[in-house]
């Protein structure tokens, strides 16, 4: 039997998720904000939006067809019982986008089209995304309409995207409608590929709306974004599925989920790219060295020739060119008969390194064209809906946005891959590159997948598991040049192991690292803030350890830390800028557990044991006292 909800007051507790911030500036004396006019817009990740079947299609030798509505991303049952059925609804054409001839998918719509993937009794647990967020707002007693997703078709580039679906047009009505039914503004969370989706929107925005109008729009309409797990500076994971496939975990080969994530133009979206090269089209063609690319002007710092890896921990690939050309090297399936391999086996192959900048410019796939088909195609999206995108090139570094409130969120200290060594495998394209070997970086160091060390510039610690530490730090370089830092542990904890250092130096595009002890034992959350430098607006970045990438948006530590600053800034005797650190205590039943060693409920001044009928143990008969309201004034 589940524990009952939290005696902590509703009216205090409606705002969990939607209010995280409610006041820029805690208590500075500003306006406040009804937290109860709040909305929270949900923006997902990659591959993290259910798509339906919008055809008719007979699949022969299977039992199983597919119609209008029918679950395609994702449904494990028809994905295993006909693949080729399934794959025709999936795959796009790589060229222009169109759907297959004989099926199209669409994305759902809805809060339904993001919680689980693929609903079932086994299943449903396994593709899990947002349930458990949105689990948490139902408990505290959030309004249906104060919580809108936003899904999207994660297959497609950004300017598809607002061709196909005009999304973007759909994405500034749901943040005006939001902003009409509550009569407050909106707090956006984003997660992985979401940040990217949500940047493009930014800059899409400022063709819309006349500049002199644009901040105050973004004022009105959002008050706070909370970048999840955002890839800043791309993912060398995508590196993987573009070269070799990436299969996510599905029951697919690895060929064939590179055909399909290479038929999709988002593929490129992720790439990894150099933090030292910009696109504009007014401010940088007037440097001396610049170089137009479509309708930018592309330029790189001096750093970026100056420096190795373009900012990366080292090149994201070396790979092995074979010595004969054209088909000989990506034999069909029916030439591999006739094909004589003994050239490419006995030739001696030279091995090519490229650094992120190389990657995302096209270097990488001009230098391949000869050895794989999927170059060419590679090649004709990155130019058409990246680098020559009339609204952004999305494959440059990313400046604060103008909004008040930037929480920028992400896990650390996990083994994360950064590079990668490939090789001709002798087998037919999808399969015709192998990877030899894989560098992650772990604990401030880098690593080749048998263990020797490498050399590099490798950050202060490492990713979470899917994007490379440098990646997601890059949300640091948006602080100012005094921060303030605060280590703690993640679990509920009493202060004894809290460390504060204040007003902490940092530059401008360089990293600021806590100077801090740690257990070993302990998982901690580290807070470096700034409110300060931009007089009225916010920027804080926490980092989780060992949160991963995938399932840090049903972490427990970070919803009660946004429910905790929601607590503080809404309260009117707020007396910092970011609620205290000082102390965490239970909020919730769940988070009350029984104490064997001392045979009573722990944290007895919050918990108490309070048996109620279906109690199988002593934890779940351990619950909140109903005095636990007052504790929360130690947040203050």
């Amino acid at each position: 039997m589940a524990k009952k909800p939290p005696l902590v007051p509703t009216h205090l507790l409606i705002g969990l998720i939607i209010a995280a911030v409610a006041v820029a500036g805690g208590g500075s004396g500003e306006g406040e904000l009804d937290y109860k006019k709040l909305s929270g817009i949900i923006i997902p990740g990659f591959a993290s939006t259910q798509l339906r079947a919008w055809s008719i299609l007979d699949c022969p030798f299977s039992p199983l067809d597919f119609n209008p509505l029918d679950l395609v991303w994702l449904d494990t049952t028809k994905l295993l019982s006909a693949v080729n059925c399934w794959l025709k609804c999936m795959l796009l054409d790589p060229y222009n986008q169109t759907d297959h001839p004989d099926c199209k998918s669409r994305p759902d719509s809805g809060l339904s089209g993001i919680t689980e993937l693929d609903p079932g009794y086994i299943t449903g647990p396994l593709s899990s995304v947002w349930k458990e967020w949105i689990k948490w707002c139902i408990e505290f007693g959030i309004e249906a309409n104060a919580i809108m997703a936003v899904p999207y078709d994660w297959r497609l580039s950004p300017s598809m995207l607002e061709e196909r679906d005009l999304y973007f047009h759909k994405l500034k009505l749901t943040f005006e409608t939001a902003y009409k039914l509550r009569g407050g503004p909106s707090l956006v969370f984003a997660h992985s590929l979401g940040n990217h989706v949500f940047r493009y929107f930014l800059e899409w925005l400022k063709l819309e709306i006349a500049p002199k109008h644009y901040i105050q729009w973004l004022d009105q309409h959002i008050h706070a974004y909370f970048a999840v797990g955002a890839p800043l500076l791309g993912a060398t994971e995508t590196v993987e599925a573009t070269l070799s496939g990436f299969t996510f975990g599905l029951p697919i080969s690895e060929g064939t989920a590179r055909l399909m994530f290479n038929s999709f133009s988002s593929s490129l979206w992720m790439m990894p790219f150099s933090k030292y090269c910009r696109s504009n089209s007014n401010y940088w063609k007037h440097f001396s060295g610049a170089r137009h690319v479509g309708n930018h002007t592309y330029h790189c710092e001096d750093k970026e020739f100056q420096s190795n890896f373009s900012g990366w921990p080292t090149n994201l690939i070396n790979i092995e060119i074979p010595s004969t050309r054209g088909f000989d090297a990506y034999p069909s399936i029916t030439e591999i008969p006739q094909s004589n391999l003994s050239s490419m086996e006995c030739g001696i192959p030279t091995q090519l390194s490229f650094s992120a900048r190389e990657m995302s410019d096209g270097t990488f796939f001009k230098a391949i064209e000869d050895y794989d088909p999927d170059s060419k195609r590679l090649l004709y999206q990155l130019e058409k809906s990246y680098i020559n995108d009339p609204v952004l090139n999305p494959l440059t570094p990313w400046d604060r946005p103008p909004i008040k409130n930037v929480f920028c969120i992400y896990g650390t200290d996990s083994k994360t891959k950064v590079g990668y060594y490939f090789a001709p495998s002798g087998k037919p394209y999808p399969d015709n590159w192998i990877i030899t070997d894989i560098i992650y970086e772990f604990e401030g160091s880098l690593y080749s997948r048998s263990g020797n060390l490498i050399e590099g510039n490798p950050g202060a610690t490492s990713g979470d598991e899917t994007v490379p530490y440098n990646s997601l730090a890059w949300c640091k370089s948006w602080l100012g040049p005094k921060v303030n830092i605060t280590r703690a542990p993640q679990s509920e904890h009493d202060g004894t192991d809290v460390q504060i250092e204040l007003n902490v130096e940092h530059h401008h595009d360089e990293d600021v690292v806590a100077n801090m002890t740690r257990s070993p034992k302990v998982k901690y959350i580290t807070y470096y803030e700034d409110s300060e430098s931009l007089p009225g607006k916010r920027t804080a970045v926490w980092e989780l350890d060992k949160a991963n990438h995938r399932n840090i948006v049903r972490s427990p530590v970070l919803m009660r830390e946004l429910w905790l600053e929601m607590w503080h800034d809404v309260h009117p005797d707020a007396k910092s800028k970011f609620v205290t650190k000082a102390k965490r205590g239970p909020l919730r039943d769940d988070d009350c557990y029984w104490d064997y060693g001392k045979a009573r409920c722990a944290w007895a001044e919050y918990c108490e044991y309070r048996y109620v009928f279906g109690d199988v143990h002593l934890g779940q008969s351990c619950r909140l006292k109903s005095t636990s309201t007052n504790q929360l004034l130690n947040y203050l």
